[in-house]
């Protein structure tokens, strides 16, 4: 709600990110896209991914976390909401219309054509989302955030296949027209400045097991040793 009104600059600001990826001789947007649009059904597998992948892996990590790695989830917990939070001051003092309403991108609006779509079809009315929050990208943010987190929390010779998440997020908002690359540019150096104000947890198989232990039993976090010196 308190982004709205804000239409004129949120277009001219898509002129000029547009125009910036052109001078950086970003790829074009449009080749994903047309790779989507070989087949209906991978479009509309894209646009659902995008609709409703984002929040439910979230919070299936930070459940995850919670239960497994208790001094691991505190630090993930805190990134995630320092970055939110700069990207919230973002999507307000910079407002950006995606490029699936720029027509100067010629792309198209995947989520309206082909379904399923989470936006009102009037950007300057719809109550339920703020269509201008383009940049940054909390999609891939967020995305980028779960790999790293699964990486640094768990130790199997496989979990660097982690990265296949965020790296599918970014297709997909790109081909389905809801972000331009500097917007996950941008969610990228967020990342990295909260990382390197939030450090992550040294741990130790002990004190996994330990935590494992003490969360089973249901010992408050607060009693829990293990989270001594992590915060809370």
């Amino acid at each position: 709600q308190l982004a709205t009104g804000h239409t004129a600059q949120a277009f001219a600001n898509a002129h000029r990110v547009w125009d910036a990826e052109r001078f950086l001789h970003l790829p074009g947007e449009g080749a994903v896209q047309s790779a989507l649009l070989h087949s209906d059904t991978l479009v509309h597998v894209a646009n659902t991914y995008y609709a409703t992948v984002h929040f439910p892996a979230t919070a299936a990590f930070l459940v995850w976390l919670y239960l497994r790695r208790p001094t691991h989830y505190v630090w993930a917990r805190r990134v995630l909401a320092l970055v939110t939070a700069a990207a919230l001051v973002g999507h307000l003092t910079f407002p950006l219309a995606p490029p699936r309403l720029l027509a100067e991108s010629g792309l198209l609006d995947t989520g309206q054509l082909f379904g399923p779509s989470v936006y009102g079809a009037h950007p300057a009315t719809d109550a339920m989302a703020n269509q201008f929050a383009a940049m940054p990208s909390l999609h891939f943010g967020w995305a980028l955030m779960v790999a790293i987190g699964l990486i640094a929390a768990t130790r199997s010779r496989w979990r660097w296949l982690w990265l296949l998440h965020p790296l599918l997020t970014l297709l997909v908002i790109v081909g389905t027209a809801n972000h331009y690359w500097l917007d996950s540019v941008a969610a990228a150096a967020l990342l990295c400045l909260a990382l390197a104000v939030i450090h992550a947890p040294h741990r130790t198989a002990t004190t996994a097991l330990r935590g494992q232990e003490h969360a089973r039993a249901g010992i408050p976090a607060q009693d829990r040793p293990e989270l001594v010196g992590a915060g809370r």
